[in-house]
């Protein structure tokens, strides 16, 4: 079974319909939706195996309903309580590419993690996005820290670039070492910025490197190769293709599949995403307070 731990959020997903005008408005297509790079990863993964999310959100209307949307899924909703929940805007640009602008709230305020949230786990998943404030970190050093003493895979998204310079150049890379992921997710701007191919840390470890609709560059200690992945006719929204792809690895991955076929698998399920608001594959509303 999976464990995904980090964030549940509120997206509103704005897509405008041209190039953004200054200081008036901007017709557009808004959808809320369900979000959180954590959360999206487990609801992608709900239809493809066993999948429990961690995390936490407010005692309010929009922690309960979008926590009953990733229970209507299938998932094993863990959360704590407290708060006020978190939402991120996203403006879309005709390419599909998205500017964010979150708001954590509740889901940077994580509090230790019982650790029985982790009986029958095999595998635990982390965005790095779960690591930007310190209350957080330390509860999800300690959650990885007992993964590890379970014998545990666990595996890291490196998130955005954004957040590398929050965390800062040296602290990144000691925060992923003291992870101690088998499998580091990353995309072609967070990996340059952190040179990480190149990193001694990665001795032991699987570096899955995504590259936009290029292959996506597999490196390991025995070999580096690449893995060709389908084009996308039509981009709408690039928003979760990353989470999206996480989840399809992993489902492959904790059966025990070839690397090659895990790529293939993410690109293809990350593929799916790419034409619809969100990290879904179909917008799900939320309520309100």
């Amino acid at each position: 079974m999976l464990a995904v731990a980090g964030d549940l959020l509120e997206d509103v997903i704005v897509w405008g319909n041209g190039v953004l005008k200054h200081a008036t408005d901007n017709p557009a297509r808004i959808f809320r939706t369900r979000g959180g790079s954590a959360a999206n990863v487990a609801a992608i993964a709900a239809s493809l195996m066993p999948v429990r999310f961690i995390g936490k959100v407010g005692p309010d209307a929009s922690g309960d309903s979008l926590g009953a949307s990733l229970a209507d899924l299938g998932v094993d909703v863990r959360l704590q309580r407290g708060g006020s929940t978190g939402t991120v805007v996203i403006l879309v640009d005709p390419s599909g590419e998205r500017t964010m602008f979150p708001d954590r709230a509740a889901a940077a305020e994580m509090d230790a993690i019982d650790p029985s949230w982790l009986d029958g786990i095999t595998w635990l998943h982390l965005p790095l996005y779960g690591f930007e404030t310190p209350q957080t970190r330390s509860a999800l050093l300690a959650l990885a820290a007992e993964a590890h003493t379970r014998g545990i895979s666990v595996s890291i998204d490196v998130s955005s670039v954004s957040l590398l310079e929050h965390l800062g150049i040296d602290e990144a890379p000691r925060l992923i070492t003291e992870i101690n992921p088998a499998v580091i997710f990353a995309n072609a701007d967070e990996a340059e910025h952190l040179n990480i191919a190149a990193w001694p840390h990665v001795a032991g470890r699987t570096l899955i490197l995504k590259r936009g609709a290029h292959s996506v560059l597999v490196q390991t200690d025995n070999e580096q190769f690449e893995v060709a992945v389908n084009p996308v006719d039509e981009v709408k929204d690039s928003t979760g293709a990353g989470d999206s792809f996480a989840a399809g690895y992993l489902s492959q991955a904790i059966l025990g599949a070839p690397i090659r076929t895990c790529v293939e698998t993410g690109a293809g399920v990350a593929a799916q995403v790419l034409r619809n608001p969100g990290a879904s594959i179909q917008a799900i509303p939320v309520a309100t307070d």
